[in-house]
């Protein structure tokens, strides 16, 4: 089949991998424009354009596909692909390049759809505590991630699983269930199924004022805000007046510790009391220091019974 494939992140790529290896043909990527990265800002290339050049395959980076039909509609139309793709692609499809392939726009999204959608699907599962996520594959509509379903994929999340990690997992899963999709459509074995509204739920993008730790929250809010945040933007606290970055932890009780929240408990391995229940810091980065597990840290700076962690400085 000749595809068109839109995607930016790490996510995507699994699929991308996946349409090559199972003989389609990716006649073009589309991106997001390049941006700067890092603490010298330097100009970086998407993980899915550095996938693409690595692949001979030709790249394209509109600004806004809305603002550029006029540009970037005779191009898809002249690529004529049978199906466009979408992974993680960060950009609204306007009307008339949905409506263009033959098999229309597959997305495949990062959640069990109605739940979650918009842009952080699979860290907003891990923030809530859900016991599952998953994939869903559907077509594309003008909505915000509310065409008809295809094919969906629920997966368990494992004990301490951070966001990071999840979302690792779920893109493999993705890429194997749009290729069960793409088989099954043009097969004509499978029927799009509408989601129901009444059932719909929003994931908005993370920002740096969602990263600090509240500890007047329960044990099992706190232990879940670490790793719905981890690696990125990262929840923090305040010790001593520094910023002290958390990855990981494990939740330890959910009983009331007697003690104020935010008090270490056992300085031995970095336990917190929070509003009801403590938990473990298992990885951390202190603010001039780079990341690292707590045994390692707590060697060269131990830390007090009895300090109070604070949210802001």
């Amino acid at each position: 089949m000749r595809i068109v494939f839109m995607g930016t992140p790490t996510f995507a790529i699994p699929s991308l991998e996946a349409l090559l290896e199972n003989g389609h043909e990716v006649l073009a990527v589309f991106t997001q424009t390049d941006k700067p990265k890092g603490r010298g800002n330097k100009i970086a290339f998407s993980p899915v354009k550095e996938y693409a050049i690595a692949h001979d395959i030709l790249v394209y980076q509109p600004n806004s596909l809305k603002k550029e039909t006029d540009t970037y509609l005779p191009i898809l139309k002249e690529l004529s692909p049978d199906m466009i793709v979408v992974a993680a692609y960060g950009k609204i499809l306007p009307a008339e390049i949905l409506k263009l392939p033959k098999y229309g726009c597959i997305n495949v999204h990062g959640s069990l759809l109605p739940k979650y959608r918009g842009a952080a699907p699979i860290q907003w599962t891990v923030l809530n505590g859900d016991e599952f996520g998953g994939i869903t594959t559907m077509q594309m509509a003008e909505g915000l991630d509310t065409g008809d379903m295809l094919l969906s994929e629920s997966v368990a999340v494992k004990e301490n699983e951070t966001a990071s990690e999840l979302y690792d997992r779920l893109s493999y899963v993705g890429a194997e269930l749009l290729i069960r999709t793409i088989n099954g459509l043009v097969a004509g074995e499978i029927k799009p199924v509408k989601q129901n509204e009444a059932e719909a739920s929003y994931a908005p993008m993370l920002t740096k004022d969602m990263c600090g730790i509240d500890f007047s929250l329960s044990a099992n809010e706190v232990h879940h805000k670490i790793l719905g945040l981890s690696d990125s933007p990262g929840a923090c606290c305040y010790l001593d007046g520094k910023r002290l970055k958390v990855y990981r932890s494990e939740l330890v009780s959910t009983e009331k510790t007697g003690s104020e929240p935010g008090t270490i408990i056992d300085e031995h391995d970095f336990t917190v009391s929070c509003g009801y229940g403590s938990v473990r810091f298992t990885e951390i980065q202190a603010e001039g220091s780079k990341r690292m597990n707590v045994s390692d840290y707590l060697r060269g700076r131990p830390v007090k019974k009895g300090t109070r962690l604070t949210s802001a400085q």
